[in-house]
């Protein structure tokens, strides 16, 4: 069975720090005004009792991409382990793909004049790296699990402010925090 790749991200490890967005945008020497990873506040009743929690989301690499199927030149592959690959050189910046995909995750890069976004750092994981966000977060909250073989048993498809998983199907699951549980104590 082909492996199913995704990410695994724990909320309750998140501290905000940045580090798997900034090392990123360094890597992959994106413009300033790009992301493809962006670490963003959650609302705090997301538990159903006040915690301050952050969250870092990218491509979601769903079962059925938006992406793809928006693209009027096939710039999208989906490779047999799951990861969405977007191929710049075959991108001609149409950005509607951006449009398509409910999670808002093409980006379009004002100097190339094409879309941007995560490819999971195939490249990386072909030769048997981390993807360079699992490798810089300091706390460990992102990791690269295969779901054909693990499935947390508290690992959710949607956290607030997502749209609706059965869009795309999307292949990322988060771990939240516990009730009562602080990630981080407001100031």
């Amino acid at each position: 069975m082909a492996k199913k790749l995704g990410f695994l991200v724990n909320i309750e490890r998140c501290i905000g720090c940045h580090a798997c967005e900034i090392s990123c945008k360094s890597f992959y020497q994106l413009e300033p005004e790009m992301r493809r990873r962006r670490v963003t506040e959650l609302p705090e009743d997301i538990v159903g009792t006040p915690v301050r929690a952050f969250v870092s989301t990218a491509c979601n690499h769903c079962e059925d991409p938006a992406c793809k199927k928006a693209c009027p030149v096939g710039a999208y592959t989906k490779r047999e382990d799951g990861i969405v690959v977007h191929n710049q050189e075959l991108c001609i910046g149409c950005q509607m793909c951006g449009k398509a995909c409910p999670y808002k995750v093409p980006v379009y890069n004002p100097v190339k004049r094409k879309m941007d976004k995560c490819s999971m750092c195939h490249e990386r994981l072909d030769v048997g790296q981390l993807p360079i966000c699992v490798e810089k977060c300091p706390l460990e909250a992102i990791q690269i699990v295969d779901y054909n073989e693990v499935q947390p048993a508290n690992g959710v498809s949607i956290v607030p402010t997502f749209a609706d998983p059965s869009i795309t199907h999307p292949t990322t699951q988060f771990i939240l925090p516990k009730p009562g549980k602080q990630t981080r104590r407001s100031s």
